[in-house]
């Protein structure tokens, strides 16, 4: 046994996949971030890192840096998120117990650009070769298809595997940003149960938050609440996974540790040495349009871009993102107006920033780096950031753990992609799942109409688990 880390990259067939990599997504324990038929899956893992509390992103940076700095890579394709990869989920809050962490699998799957790649990573001393990584990568599928067919060079991945989950996405729908789904079957015997608060007490929160707010000592919170789904029959994360890639095919469907979801928010995409983030704030429940005048774009670009609370809370964000990454850029631009984000649940305010990064004391910022600048977020907590966190922890009486923290992806060379963990949930048991949503609270907000917010967030999740909504 050697210390040395090691990987081996290889370039694969896409086509040999056409469902892209959600067809991939066949293990409960399976490591994914997906978007569309792209992104990255990961099976097993070889190394891991674990922090709490305010220095928990610049240790995970140190502690990664210090894996790659030696490594033996062997790269055939050389594009963002082959060689050494670490999938990572961060705690929301500084003070939290929940272990933020790092997972370094053995076998990543990538696909970029109709570009697909096979690593494999080991800190094993056995000559590393394509023949074996393939067969690394049938080992982990097999115990999962007895079905035959195959995806990549002999891959014990069924034809069949997710036929009963969804179709297919239909031709041109990559383009189209839309796919064929079916009717979710029912979870038999699944309930929900009230989380950390009831419904009345969470409307109490926010009416204290509006009241806070009003003597002037914050601009903006954001308040979360949680359920529980108890589903008897068990949770198939895997195929919560596939349902979501399938139906929210514009978020980034991410799964780390026990921790599921769909995104529609970028915390920040690093390639070389250019930064992107996607800033959400301003939602509207796709629902309401029911019987209103006009098409349904028109009802949101009327209610909620017309809005000057959901504008002010979208400005609001905004401005926290630019401000807090303005200090690592050379050069800044974002949409001067805000865009209608359309999902399949709601309609969201979304503006779309683009960075230079500079070089700061001679490297450029990584990306934890930058997220331990940027979060959190006023998307996600509020403004003035310490004035909201604190109050958030005094109305919520709830540890959120992963919820709306960092969850993404990190290279060796710097890459990597980094969305904020909404739309999700936790796994704590086969058969018991955590559900989160949050809302913007500002002055002007209404508590029935936060709470019916929250359960237009919850239903990606609970669709995905298929419990009715």
């Amino acid at each position: 046994m050697t210390s040395t880390f090691r990987t081996l990259t290889v370039p694969l067939d896409a086509e040999t996949f056409p469902g892209g990599l959600p067809s991939f997504l066949v293990r409960d324990d399976v490591l994914c971030w997906t978007r569309r038929e792209a992104g990255l899956v990961g099976f097993g893992e070889i190394a891991r890192f674990t922090a709490t509390g305010p220095e928990r992103f610049l240790e995970a940076d140190i502690w990664w840096r210090h894996l790659v700095l030696e490594a033996d890579i062997e790269d055939a394709v050389d594009c963002p998120g082959t060689g050494p990869v670490a999938f990572g989920s961060f705690a929301f809050s500084k003070v939290s117990d929940h272990e933020s962490r790092l997972l370094v699998p053995e076998i990543v799957v990538g696909l970029r650009d109709g570009q697909a790649w096979l690593t494999q990573l080991t800190f094993d001393d056995g000559e590393l070769t394509e023949a074996g990584a393939r067969a690394a990568l049938d080992r982990w599928l097999s115990s999962v298809s007895v079905d035959g067919g195959s995806a990549i060079g002999g891959s014990a991945i069924s034809a069949d595997a997710d036929a009963d989950v969804v179709d297919p996405p239909a031709p041109g729908a990559a383009q189209a940003g839309a796919a064929v789904v079916r009717p979710l079957p029912l979870a038999a015997g699944a309930t929900l149960h009230t989380g950390s608060l009831s419904e009345e007490d969470w409307m109490a929160a926010v009416a204290a938050g509006v009241d806070e707010i009003r003597t002037g000592a914050l601009e903006k919170l954001v308040l979360a609440r949680d359920i529980v789904a108890t589903v008897p029959t068990g949770v198939n994360a895997a195929q919560v996974l596939r349902e979501l890639s399938a139906r929210y095919r514009e978020c980034w469907t991410y799964g780390v540790d026990g921790l599921v979801g769909a995104t529609p928010e970028m915390l920040i995409q690093v390639e070389g040495r250019t930064a992107q983030a996607r800033v959400l704030a301003g939602t509207l429940d796709r629902r309401d349009a029911d019987g209103m005048a006009g098409s349904p774009l028109e009802f949101a670009e009327r209610v909620l871009a017309g809005s000057e609370k959901q504008r002010h809370e979208h400005d609001i964000a905004i401005q926290s993102l630019t401000t807090q990454l303005a200090p690592f850029s050379e050069a800044m631009n974002a949409h001067s107006e805000p865009f209608i984000l359309e999902l399949p649940n709601v309609w969201h305010l979304a503006s779309d920033v683009k960075a230079e990064l500079a070089e700061v004391e001679g490297h450029v910022p990584t990306c934890l780096a930058l997220i331990n600048a940027l979060h959190p977020t006023a998307a996600v907590c509020g403004t003035p950031t310490s004035v909201a966190g604190a109050l958030i922890r005094k109305l919520e009486h709830l540890d959120r753990g992963p919820y709306a923290g960092p969850v993404g992806w990190l290279d060796a060379a710097g890459n990597g992609e980094w969305g904020i963990a909404l739309r999700g949930a936790v796994i704590e048991s086969p058969q018991t799942v955590r559900l989160y949503a949050g809302c913007g609270v500002v002055d002007g907000s209404v508590p029935e109409t936060e709470l019916a917010e929250t359960w237009a967030k919850f239903r990606p999740m609970l669709e995905a688990l298929g419990i009715s909504s």
